[in-house]
């Protein structure tokens, strides 16, 4: 275990040892997280943000590409992220591992997964692999869409591309943003296009399309069909003097069933991520309990009763 891992141990235990009306300084108050224009990451920041204003804090989350959002992190011009993907953001989290001023809380979600797929138009044309698609290449007009530029799965693929893996080097990477990206694979399932585009689980695309991820992407993807899990990674020094909310952070995790609900409440009912999340705990109350064990509101009050009270209205 590392001097920054051992320290923010301590740290956590500390604050959990706490009396109920330890409370952390006013500097605390606003708690700043990116949002990396994912839905998945929206979802949580949702649910965090609601939690944070029913303990007295404020959220203050900009939107930033995963790569600005990494720098604002090591820059201390933010103090939390919640989108650490594992291992696709390794080149990240090396960086900011060698820097010494980053610390992870906890990893907040497991059984992810995220690496190329087809629609059921792809699969029909009998790919099922990485190396199935070139031979199909017409059949695809040639294209793979991904996300947002910047992104490092993005990265992955145009690496791929470069050094003409299967055979991919004539490809085409289509960049745009999770919506957009979605809203084209729509459109080309409805008109029975194949289709291979970047997919990941937690998301309600699952639900919206008949997906069949590939085998063969382990070099650019990993394993089990690029399995994943998210992190949720800190200033040392914003958690070592905020410790009530950075123990709130350190016990916030999620699920996959849990998340695919919030996200399809954002992309397919139009709301607003903390609507979504209040929609959601009203409904999931329980979930509260671990959360915020040993958690008190920024005045030192206790924390359980404070969200309790903010969600039921």
């Amino acid at each position: 275990m590392t001097r920054f891992k051992i320290s923010t141990l301590a740290v956590l235990t500390l604050a959990a040892a706490q009396p109920a009306l330890a409370q952390d300084p006013e500097t605390c108050m606003t708690v700043r997280f990116s949002d990396p224009g994912w839905t998945d990451i929206s979802a949580t920041n949702g649910v965090a943000a609601t939690l944070l204003e029913a303990l007295g804090y404020t959220a203050d989350i900009p939107t930033l590409s995963v790569p600005v959002g990494y720098e604002a992190l090591k820059n201390g011009q933010t103090d939390l992220f919640l989108g650490n993907w594992m291992p696709a953001q390794q080149e990240f989290r090396t960086d900011l591992d060698a820097a010494g001023t980053v610390v992870e809380l906890v990893q907040n979600l497991e059984g992810a997964k995220f690496t190329l797929a087809v629609n059921k138009a792809g699969a029909e044309a009998g790919v099922a692999d990485f190396a199935d698609l070139d031979a199909r290449k017409d059949e695809f007009d040639g294209k793979i869409f991904g996300i947002e530029p910047g992104a490092p799965a993005n990265q992955s693929i145009q690496a791929m591309i470069e050094a003409d893996d299967f055979g991919l080097g004539d490809w085409t990477l289509v960049e745009s943003g999770e919506q957009a990206m979605m809203a084209q694979v729509r459109r080309n399932d409805a008109a029975g296009m194949p289709t291979v585009f970047l997919a990941w689980a937690p998301h309600p695309m699952n639900e919206a399309v008949e997906i069949t991820y590939l085998s063969g992407g382990d070099a650019q993807f990993g394993p089990n069909y690029g399995g994943a899990s998210v992190h949720t990674l800190a200033r040392k020094e914003w958690v070592e003097t905020c410790p009530n909310v950075a123990k709130l952070f350190s016990q916030l995790v999620f699920d996959v069933p849990m998340e695919n609900v919030l996200m399809g409440k954002i992309l397919d009912d139009g709301m607003a991520a903390q609507e979504a999340a209040s929609e959601w705990l009203a409904d999931n109350p329980a979930a509260l309990d671990a959360w915020l064990d040993g958690v008190t509101t920024l005045d030192g009050q206790p924390g359980l009763a404070a969200v309790r009270a903010a969600i039921d209205g």
